[in-house]
């Protein structure tokens, strides 16, 4: 049963890590299907994990952070627009020199405003987001507070409040319904690991990001729009024949970028952690670039390269601190005991300590292993990359 339960929360730290590289991946599956190379994921990751934070701090509502993040986002998608479909500039470098910029401007302002060495304060209440639990679920309905410091709406204030009832009671009634079916699952010692670690205890961007697969599915390869994104990834000069402008379509597939990507870098600083530290993307911006040429550009794939980073991040994380002898019985014990047990002899080996820094590189080096095995010929959009010039 004990280790039932820690397969259950490594499953359960699988969801909750994979979650940024998901959100970044298929915000750059947008881009480079209409030909527009994004290095710079990483960078809006940085930056939008910065402004969410600082703006939960300023303002004291997570929500507020997530707005300023797909801003932030959408300002970095803004400059690399303008030099990669207005200037025909080199899409690499600009993605690279985004990076650059976001590592070294949230440092920057994070002291300067802060003086905390780059980091925000701690976030605390309606400042983050909090797991969703069955006791949250079921909690009675309240009336929504309206921030104090927005200023000369007292007399809108009342009607406001009850307009978010309204529309927070069928939400209430469906959390009910899905507490009381859980908790009948939870109720046994099986289920209650499942519930309490795996389908619960996620905040809501969590479950936004494994519902934006299918929804990207669906706009990419079953609406007009999809069609044409796709088509202008291809070939943007049959698109621009058509009548179609190339330009706003690349444009609209960085915006779509933008949003997906801010949502992501605002679970990093105020869902995942309760504060912003410097550079604390930690590469997930090139890990979910991997992940979609690794996908070969669907989002369906996509899902399962970035759930199985999640689950080796997850792995190092329980075997930090690890003696080469448990390593190797956690081994065993994933594998079905196929190994043969370390001697008795070699006990100086056995409880040699694995160093942490070989550990926390276990998740990148094994990704690339594996998906460098399995993955076969990728071929990326037939215009990615390419600036398109407009025949006079």
């Amino acid at each position: 049963m004990e280790q039932y339960v820690t397969l259950v929360q490594i499953l359960g730290g699988t969801v909750r890590l994979a979650v940024p590289v998901l959100l970044a991946c298929l915000a750059g599956l947008y881009s480079e299907r209409s030909g527009i190379v994004d290095i710079g994921l990483e960078g809006k990751l940085l930056a939008s994990a910065f402004a969410a934070a600082v703006a939960s701090a300023v303002f004291g509502y997570a929500w507020i952070g997530i707005l300023f993040a797909i801003l932030a986002a959408l300002a970095f998608s803004a400059i690399h627009g303008l030099a990669s479909i207005n200037f025909r500039g080199n899409q690499t470098i600009s993605g690279v020199a985004l990076n650059f910029l976001a590592a070294g401007l949230t440092v920057f302002l994070g002291n300067a405003w802060f003086h905390r060495g780059g980091f925000t304060p701690q976030l605390n209440g309606p400042q983050r987001f909090f797991p969703i639990t069955l006791d949250t679920l079921s909690a009675p309905l309240d009336y929504v507070a309206l921030p104090e410091w927005v200023p000369g709406i007292d007399w809108l204030r009342p009607i406001v409040q009850f307009l978010l009832y309204v529309i927070e009671l069928p939400f209430y009634w469906f959390g009910r319904l899905v507490a009381l079916v859980l908790g009948w699952v939870a109720s046994n010692p099986i289920g209650e690991p499942l519930v309490n670690q795996l389908l619960l205890g996620h905040n809501i961007i969590t479950y936004f990001a494994f519902l934006a697969v299918p929804i990207t599915a669906w706009v990419l390869f079953r609406t007009r729009f999809g069609l044409r994104l796709r088509a202008v990834g291809e070939n943007p000069k049959a698109i621009d024949t058509a009548g179609i402008s190339v330009s706003r379509l690349r444009y609209q597939a960085l915006i779509i970028t933008a949003v997906l990507v801010g949502i992501g870098g605002a679970y990093l600083s105020i869902a995942q952690n309760a504060v912003f530290t410097p550079n604390m993307s930690n590469g997930r911006g090139y890990v979910a670039l991997a992940a979609l040429i690794f996908a070969k550009w669907r989002p369906g794939p996509a899902l399962l390269v970035c759930l199985m980073f999640g689950f080796l991040d997850a792995l190092q994380i329980r075997t930090q601190g690890a003696t080469l002898a448990g390593l190797w019985d956690a081994i065993n014990w994933i594998f079905g005991s196929w190994l043969p047990a370390i001697p008795a002899a070699l006990a100086g080996i056995k409880t040699y300590e694995i160093p942490v820094q070989a550990v926390q590189v276990l998740p990148y080096v094994l990704t690339v292993i594996l998906l460098a095995g399995f993955i076969g010929r990728a071929v990326a959009p037939k215009a990615s990359g390419l600036p398109y010039t407009k025949d006079r």
